[in-house]
């Protein structure tokens, strides 16, 4: 079985891109996180789980929602985390959530692709993008291979860099940066509610026709990359920059 969880189609691209090769059963994330169901999920022995990365490890509401739920029959797991650049030493926090669930970890792999985190960096242009995801496919041919035959993914770098964003860096980052504070929605809104939608968190709602954000984000920026009309802004670093999302390619 195959559980995903995506923000702006990135991994939900790579976990249907394993699952047509695998033959086996997707499980959106999204959708169980959104509606606080964390109820037994009968996996079989072979799970795979595609994430993004966020801040140097898979998203904290993944890996809550995995500390709380029954993977019935799950005995082996691989991850594969999406990424702008890199995951840093995310495989040993993938570990280490494995030790505690007793299912037997099968490693990470990194696969890179277009950035989305616009709250930070600029996302590339679409014609960039496609080069960018070309690029990947070998990679998820790799992580298919691996899984197919069994094997664990190869080792991912782990040097003091790695080890420092995905340690120290993590929990900083999360607090200092993960909020919806500087989302903000201009005139051109037209009421859609696709924000509200997509929000992973429900921390999007409409109000008088247009989107609020509470407290309780994530930062997977699927409000303002899949809004038809570009109407959300993230303070200044969003202005004028081209959004993102798998589809659009």
């Amino acid at each position: 079985m195959i559980l995903y969880f995506s923000g702006t189609g990135n991994s939900k691209y790579v976990a249907k891109r394993i699952a047509d090769a695998l033959g086996d059963a997707l499980v959106n994330l999204n959708d169980r996180i959104k509606a606080s169901d964390t109820s037994l999920v009968e996996t079989g022995e072979r799970v795979i789980i595609v994430t993004p990365t966020y801040a140097w490890r898979i998203p904290r509401v993944v890996r809550d929602w995995l500390l709380k739920t029954e993977l019935h029959g799950a005995k082996n797991v691989w991850f594969v985390m999406t990424c702008g650049s890199e995951i840093g030493n995310a495989g040993k926090y993938n570990r280490d959530l494995c030790a505690e669930k007793a299912i037997s970890c099968m490693g990470t792999a990194q696969i890179v692709m277009p950035e989305n985190y616009i709250a930070m960096f600029s996302a590339p242009q679409a014609d960039e993008a496609r080069k960018i995801v070309a690029k990947a496919e070998p990679s998820i041919d790799r992580a298919i291979a691996a899984i197919q035959s069994n094997q664990p993914f190869a080792p991912t770098r782990n040097n003091l860099y790695d080890r420092f964003m995905s340690g120290p860096v993590n929990p900083i980052f999360y607090k200092f940066f993960v909020k919806a504070d500087a989302f903000t929605v201009s005139d051109a809104c037209i009421g859609c509610g696709q924000c509200a939608k997509r929000c992973p968190m429900n921390n999007v709602a409409l109000k008088d026709g247009k989107p609020i954000w509470g407290k309780n984000c994530t930062h997977c920026m699927a409000c303002i990359c899949y809004c038809p009309v570009s109407a959300i802004e993230y303070g200044k670093k969003s202005v004028g920059q081209p959004r993102y999302h798998f589809e659009a390619l």
